[in-house]
């Protein structure tokens, strides 16, 4: 039997593990691994890819910065929280404010030390990406448009962490870029209109609140039809082997999701609709291994890309 101060360590414990969504951390980590194997460095065996500590401290690095990204975010707002996520607030406020704050500011010291290991350019890279996190959650997230922007520019900012280490830029790299930044902007919007009551209640200027839901939808649907433009590329132009199996089935997925959409008018309706799109990004990190699956099997690549 654990003591009472066993289980409120735990407590605390599952609760921070909540705030820093400690569950997102490791498919970041292993789709950043597989896009360096499959996507930005594919001129290279996937062992030295493996097997690369600046490449492990770039992976380490990120994780820890979109940690701390979470308890920043999770600080300023956890008003919202309340009214948004009764349930997994009451469980994030286990951890005091100040606390969170120590540990923010301690994983990101950890963060700059670490990126030493590197280079300068990776502390200053990491640096900026610290500062660009703070910004969005402190002033940016609560403006139309450009919130939405800037959280999908830095959801996808850890791999070209990546891209400027391996310094290959290949055109298909910014077409599955492209692909990943559409995703999840349309999941930040569909994030506003499910979340719109605490916008409301707390002074978020996003779109739903400012232009209403259609005009909300209008622009989704916009975006959805965009997605058309890299998966073109994708499957027409560049070669990625059988992954154009996902990208024939994302397409499918996005016709649904649409009509999804417009019949949506409830947060449980909009909170399906997110959990599609999470979907879609989290099985598009393991289909990443269709580009060159002999890699899996012989170790290495019988098809140069």
């Amino acid at each position: 039997m654990l003591s009472r101060k066993s289980k409120h360590l735990l407590l605390k414990i599952v609760s921070m593990f909540s705030v820093v969504r400690g569950y997102n951390i490791p498919i970041i980590a292993l789709a950043q691994y597989l896009s360096a194997i499959f996507i930005l460095a594919p001129e290279k065996r996937a062992l030295d890819v493996l097997l690369d500590f600046n490449l492990f401290i770039i992976v380490i690095a990120s994780g820890l910065t979109i940690a701390s990204g979470y308890i920043i975010n999770n600080f300023y707002d956890s008003k919202k929280d309340l009214i948004n996520r009764p349930n997994k607030s009451k469980l994030d406020r286990l951890v005091s404010q100040k606390t969170k704050l120590q540990v923010y500011f301690t994983v990101n010291f950890i963060v700059f030390l670490i990126a030493f290991f590197v280079s300068f350019r990776a502390v200053l890279f990491f640096s900026v990406y610290i500062f660009l996190i703070w910004f969005y959650s402190h002033k940016l997230k609560k403006m139309p448009f450009i919130g939405n922007l800037t959280a999908s520019f830095l959801a996808v900012l850890p791999f070209f962490a990546i891209l400027l280490y391996y310094k290959n830029l290949y055109p298909q790299i910014f077409a599955h870029a492209s692909f990943l930044f559409l995703l999840i902007l349309i999941r930040e919007m569909i994030k506003d209109l499910e979340n719109i009551k605490g916008d409301i209640a707390n002074d978020y200027q996003t779109i739903p609140v400012m232009y209403g839901e259609g005009f909300s939808k209008k622009i989704i649907t916009l975006l959805t039809v965009s997605t058309v433009i890299p998966i073109y590329f994708l499957v027409e132009i560049f070669e990625v082997r059988y992954m154009d199996i996902y990208f024939y089935t994302s397409m499918i997925v996005l016709i649904f999701f649409l009509q999804k959409l417009w019949k949506s008018n409830y947060k449980p309706d909009y909170l399906l609709l997110h959990n599609i799109l999470k979907l879609l990004v989290v099985s598009g990190v393991f289909c990443i291994i269709l580009i060159n699956p002999e890699v899996l099997i012989h170790g290495k690549r019988l098809l140069r890309l």
